[in-house]
């Protein structure tokens, strides 16, 4: 069984790019993580062993890091 897995579509506050970067790489440790160019400034792939804690890092530690402007959630239901 694989592991709930999401990707995380980030606007971040201008100019705040790559501390959000840093700390989703070395904070929380996230799977990958870029920024990219166009409607969203980053883009995230986020994965855990239960779907209530990929939950709690989407929602209390992502969409509320400093610099996080609004996220777009999309959680993988099949590979």
């Amino acid at each position: 069984m694989t592991r709930p897995t999401a990707f995380v579509m980030i606007n971040a506050e201008i100019g705040e790019e790559e501390e959000v970067l840093k700390y989703l790489n070395d904070e929380l440790k996230v799977d990958e993580a870029y920024v990219v160019y166009g409607v969203y400034d980053l883009v995230v792939k986020v994965s855990s062993d239960t779907m209530k804690k990929l939950k709690d890092m989407v929602i209390n530690q992502i969409r509320q890091a400093k610099g996080v402007r609004s996220t777009l959630t999309m959680v993988i239901v099949r590979e």
